[in-house]
C-alpha cells in the first residue's frame, strides 16, 4: 500500500514542507541558543520541544496516509461536532497564556483547540458544498456554508484571541471558489475600506468624497449605465450610518491593545515624535523585528551571530516574530528563499487543487490554501511593519507544538485526497 502511495504522493510538496520545518527548527534554536545549552536533544528546552513535536508530526504523516482516503469524508461532521466541544470546554478547563485562555494544560505541552478547528472547519466545510451538488446560489446554502465557519469563529473571540478567529473567515474564499458571487466579496472589501477611511479621515471626508465620487459617476457613466436613484440612496445611507458606527465600535468594544496596534498602523497620530515614541513602546515587538531585519543586510550575520536575536530584543521571536530571526542572521537571501518556498508551495497547492476528479477533495484543497496564505500573509506583514500586530503564526516554521502537528496533518490529508485523484469517487 504505501509502494503506491510513495509513487503517487506529490513530492514537490513534500520537500517544501521538510524544508521549512528544517528552516523554522534551525532558526528557533538559533532565537533560543545559551551558552549553557548541552545537546539539542533536551526537551527541556523549546528546541527540543519543537523537535519532538517534529517526530510527532512525522507519526502523524505516516498515520494520515496509512487511512483510506474516504475515512476523511465520511467522519468530517464528527470532527467537526469534536473540535466545537473541545472549543466550548475552554470556557470551562482551559489554561491561560498571554491573556487568552487557548490551551488545555496537558502537562508536558499546551494544547489549541482552534488549531484542531483550523482542520476540521475545512473537512466540515468541504463536506457541506460537496454534498449540496450546488453553484452555491441559494441563499438557504450559502447561509449554511458561512455558519460552518462563523461557528468556531464566534467560539474563539471571547477566549480572547480575534487573530485566530480571523483565519476562518478566509475560509469564504473556498465558497468563492464554488460559486459564490463576487458581489458579497465586494460588499466585505468595501466596508473595510469604510472602517480605515473612517478611522484615518473621518466621517466627514469621507462623505465629502463620497459625493464627488457620485457626482463624477453621473457625469461620465449616465449615458452608458443606469442606476435606480432609490436603491443608490439608501446604500449612501447604511454607508454613511456605519461609517458614524465605527469610532463608536473602535472606543467601547476593541481593547485597548488592539486600538493601541490600529493607532500605530495608520499612523493616527500626527505628531513624528510622539509616532516615533508609540512605535518603541506600543509597537516595542515590530518595531526591534524591523530593526533586526534591517541589520541582516544581504548575506546576514551568520547563524547564531544575530546580535539582537542573542540580546532578547525582539520578544516572542522564537514563536511570531521567528522571521526576524531568519532576516537578521541569514539577510535577504535567507528571507527571500522562505518566501520563495512558500510562494512555489501555495502554486503547487492550487495547481493540485484544480486537478482533483473529486468535489470534496478539491474543495478542502482550497481549504487548506486559503488557511495557510492568511497565516503567511499576516504573519510576515506583521513583523516587517506594514499590517498591524495580531499574533498568528507561521506554518511549519513558528515555535509550537499544537501549531506544527495541525499544520502537518492539514497539509497531509490534502496531499493523501490528491494521492487519489484518479478516482472520480471516494
Amino acid at each position: 500500500m504505501f509502494g503506491k502511495i510513495l509513487k503517487r504522493i506529490d513530492w514537490l510538496s513534500v520537500v517544501i514542507y521538510f524544508s521549512l520545518v528544517l528552516i523554522g527548527w534551525t532558526n528557533i534554536y538559533s532565537s533560543t541558543f545559551t551558552e549553557t545549552q548541552e545537546s539539542i536533544f533536551n526537551f527541556g528546552t523549546l528546541h527540543g520541544k519543537q523537535l519532538f513535536f517534529i517526530g510527532v508530526s512525522f507519526l502523524a504523516i505516516i498515520l494520515i496516509m496509512s487511512l483510506e482516503v474516504s475515512f476523511y469524508e465520511r467522519f468530517s461532521s464528527v470532527f467537526y461536532l469534536i473540535s466545537m466541544v473541545s472549543l466550548l470546554g475552554l470556557f470551562v478547563f482551559g489554561k491561560t497564556i498571554a491573556g487568552a485562555t487557548s490551551w488545555y494544560d496537558l502537562g508536558f505541552f499546551n494544547l489549541q483547540p482552534s488549531e484542531l478547528a483550523k482542520v476540521t472547519t475545512a473537512l466540515a466545510l468541504a463536506k457541506y458544498l460537496s454534498d449540496i451538488q450546488t453553484d452555491i446560489k441559494r441563499k438557504k446554502d450559502q447561509f449554511s456554508a458561512l455558519l460552518i465557519i462563523l461557528i468556531p469563529a464566534f467560539l474563539i473571540i471571547p477566549q480572547p484571541d480575534p487573530g485566530s478567529a480571523l483565519v476562518f473567515f478566509a475560509l469564504i474564499f473556498v465558497i468563492f471558489r464554488e460559486g459564490l458571487p463576487l458581489f458579497y466579496l465586494a460588499i466585505g472589501f468595501a466596508f473595510i475600506l469604510i472602517f480605515v477611511i473612517t478611522l484615518k479621515y473621518g466621517t466627514i471626508w469621507l462623505t465629502i468624497g463620497l459625493i464627488i465620487f457620485t457626482i463624477l459617476f453621473f457625469l461620465f457613466k449616465r449615458k452608458t449605465l443606469k442606476v435606480p436613484k432609490i436603491p443608490l440612496a439608501i446604500t449612501f445611507i447604511i454607508v454613511i450610518l456605519f461609517s458614524l458606527s465605527v469610532n463608536f465600535v473602535f472606543n467601547n468594544v476593541f481593547e485597548q491593545r488592539h486600538r493601541d496596534r490600529f493607532s500605530l498602523w495608520l499612523r493616527l497620530e500626527k505628531d513624528p515624535k510622539k509616532l516615533e515614541q508609540i512605535r518603541k513602546t506600543i509597537g516595542y515587538n515590530t518595531y526591534q523585528s524591523e530593526k533586526a531585519i534591517e541589520s541582516g543586510g544581504f548575506f546576514g550575520k551568520g547563524f547564531l551571530e544575530g546580535t539582537r536575536t542573542k540580546g532578547d530584543f525582539v520578544p516572542e521571536q522564537h514563536t511570531d516574530y521567528i522571521f526576524s530571526t531568519v532576516g537578521e542572521e541569514w539577510g535577504f537571501v535567507g528571507t527571500a528563499t522562505v518566501i520563495i518556498l512558500f510562494s512555489i508551495l501555495f502554486l503547487r497547492l492550487i495547481s493540485l487543487a484544480e486537478r482533483q476528479k473529486n468535489d470534496f477533495a478539491r474543495m478542502y484543497g482550497y481549504g487548506v490554501i486559503s488557511i495557510l496564505l492568511i497565516h503567511y500573509f499576516i504573519n510576515i506583514g506583521m513583523v516587517i511593519g506594514v499590517l498591524p500586530t495580531i499574533g498568528i503564526p507561521l506554518p511549519f516554521f513558528s515555535y509550537g507544538g499544537s501549531g506544527l502537528l495541525f499544520f502537518t496533518i492539514l497539509l497531509f490529508i490534502f496531499l493523501k485526497l490528491d494521492t487519489n485523484r484518479l478516482k472520480e469517487n471516494f
